[in-house]
């Protein structure tokens, strides 16, 4: 069987709502209005390193901290509100990096139109690789804790930017399959990226999808390349395949 054959198998086997009970995308899920939907999906993908059950754990926390109703609380936070988000931590992501992410979520939504404007006035070249390296500017152009900015990634400086391809995909990626969102209709799916972590990219590799033996922004490149020419309409359908692969087949 063809690579190509293989992987549109493993992403049909993969890309359904069973895959959602056990996966990150659940937080999300819990809401309906866009708003609430894109914020609640962007805070969990930025925790989402490490133990899925812990990310799972964490996120619903966070949406807890926030009343469970994330797009109000971020316009009409007081600042007794963003103290008691202080206790909030999950690995190096702590209550300080929570208050500065919702300080700027706010930022965005007053005087950009939300997250999905500037994800789609900065596309170039065919791909979101711009666009995130604009968010992360526009995201800390005001005031802002150093720190932070750790957490947000830059394809620009060689990060493969996982977490932030992860919620692109989201948001963007439309079919009727149910796990992804597709509510950004300004964003064609065809400029999305493959979210690169260790388990799909070992599992890329292993089928001589990319040579590269770092997990950074050059083998994302590497990996657009060949997975545009399996789909040039909907690439990171194989993130499922990959993922599915590399986590529950150990490929």
């Amino acid at each position: 069987m063809k690579i190509k054959e293989f992987l549109n198998l493993k992403a049909e086997e993969y890309n359904n709502i069973n895959f959602i009970k056990d996966d990150p995308i659940q937080i999300a899920h819990l809401y309906k209005k866009k708003e609430d939907i894109e914020i609640s999906g962007f805070l969990t993908s930025t925790i989402a390193w490490g133990n899925r059950k812990s990310i799972i754990n964490s996120s619903i926390k966070m949406m807890k901290l926030m009343d469970d109703d994330p797009h109000n609380f971020i316009m009409h936070h007081t600042e007794k509100d963003l103290k008691s988000l202080l206790k909030f931590v999950h690995r190096t992501f702590n209550g300080y990096d929570l208050i500065q992410f919702l300080i700027s979520l706010r930022h965005i939504y007053k005087n950009y139109g939300g997250l999905e404007t500037i994800f789609a006035q900065n596309i170039k070249n065919q791909s979101m690789h711009n666009s995130i390296h604009e968010f992360k500017k526009i995201f800390f152009e005001i005031e802002h804790t150093e720190r932070t900015k750790k957490h947000i990634s830059d394809p620009f400086k060689g990060s493969a930017s996982k977490r932030i391809n992860m919620f692109l995909r989201w948001m963007v990626r439309k079919d009727s399959k149910g796990v992804d969102f597709g509510i950004w209709k300004s964003i064609d799916q065809k400029n999305l990226s493959c979210p690169l972590d260790i388990h799909s990219g070992n599992v890329a590799r292993k089928l001589g999808l990319i040579k590269r033996k770092q997990n950074d922004h050059k083998a994302v490149i590497e990996l657009d390349s060949i997975l545009r020419s399996f789909d040039a309409n909907d690439p990171v359908k194989y993130d499922f395949a990959l993922f599915g692969l590399g986590v529950f087949e150990k490929y």
